[in-house]
């Protein structure tokens, strides 16, 4: 397999160095690595292009935003896998062989995934004792990607690898302009076409306290473009059959979730009219609960509940980076 890695580059000359070296530590070695520098003012593509890795190209484009660079890196890869790798996370020495091994199990998926652990400058050197378990650890084939993300966070941007020609076939792949789940539209999109052979074991790390990244404390108050997509491809047909119903069903959770967000920032009428155009589950426990929540707990209580209710699971925004 050869891995092309796409490295988006901004202002991220603290960590980049850290970042390519844990990709040329791999012991399956990449292919090649394409660093688009999205307008740095930090020298960090200068960085980059020190290390003298001929394996490395690094293109630079005015500042287009996080999915621009993407697009412009999986355009120009050669591999035929491409595997992301934002510019402060790290890969596990073991990541593209347990992703190589991954695809000899699970051959009809051209959609790659890992588990990740998260980190910070405090724990950063924790990074160094990162240890995975002795025997190859379990790769599960998931057809319906929508149900799984409603029970955990699976993976995220920098442990995916999809197939070249499926991505190019999808170009642009990424969203541009838009900061909230441009990187989820992508999976979810892919997911109607391949299954995920997903490894469940720790072979990334997503850097959790670097400013100018969106986190999930920001309070969504409408529906992000990629679940308006995701609802209108279920209803016009352009979704295979089998994923419509799923579809519209993560959509529905999604809403319930804005409306747990607004209403623990007290915002009790925009919660409920959330709740409204969720109706479609309203059978749910999830939906009846929040709407007894919305309706009759005081304000307070309501508040302290939504902090109490909040876990990653109801995340539905990948963290992305700011343009």
């Amino acid at each position: 397999m050869k891995f092309s890695l796409v490295v988006p580059l901004y202002n991220k000359a603290r960590f980049v160095e850290a970042t390519v070296q844990s990709a040329r530590a791999q012991t399956q070695p990449f292919f090649e690595m394409i660093v688009v520098d999205d307008g740095s003012t930090d020298g960090g593509a200068e960085l980059v292009e020190a290390i003298g890795d001929p394996r490395i190209r690094v293109i630079r484009q005015a500042n287009a935003g996080v999915s621009a660079a993407r697009n412009r890196a999986i355009a120009a890869a050669r591999g035929d896998w491409i595997a992301f790798l934002d510019a402060d996370d790290w890969y596990h020495p073991q990541f593209l062989a347990y992703l190589a091994r991954a695809h000899r199990l699970c051959p009809e998926a051209d959609f790659l995934a890992a588990g990740f652990v998260t980190f910070s400058d405090a724990r950063a050197r924790d990074i160094d004792a990162w240890l995975l378990p002795e025997s190859f650890c379990e790769v599960e084939l998931v057809d319906d990607l929508r149900q799984r993300w409603m029970k955990t966070q699976l993976f995220f941007t920098s442990s995916v690898a999809v197939r070249t020609a499926r991505l190019a076939s999808m170009q642009p792949c990424f969203a541009e302009g838009e900061q909230l789940g441009e990187d989820l539209d992508l999976w979810f999109r892919l997911n109607e076409e391949t299954p995920v052979a997903m490894i469940h074991a720790p072979l990334a790390a997503y850097r959790i306290d670097v400013a100018g990244s969106l986190t999930s404390d920001m309070l969504v108050d409408k529906l992000p473009p990629f679940l308006m997509r995701m609802r209108e491809r279920a209803r016009n047909g352009s979704m295979p059959d089998k994923h419509r119903r799923s579809a519209l069903w993560f959509v529905a959770q999604q809403e319930i979730t804005i409306a747990r967000e607004l209403l623990g920032a007290g915002r009790r009428r925009d919660a409920l009219q959330f709740l409204m155009d969720a109706r479609r589950v309203a059978l749910s426990f999830r939906w009846q609960v929040t709407v007894l929540m919305a309706l009759f707990a005081p304000a307070q209580l309501a508040q302290r509940w939504q902090r109490w209710r909040v876990r990653s699971t109801e995340t539905f925004a990948q963290q992305g980076t700011l343009p």
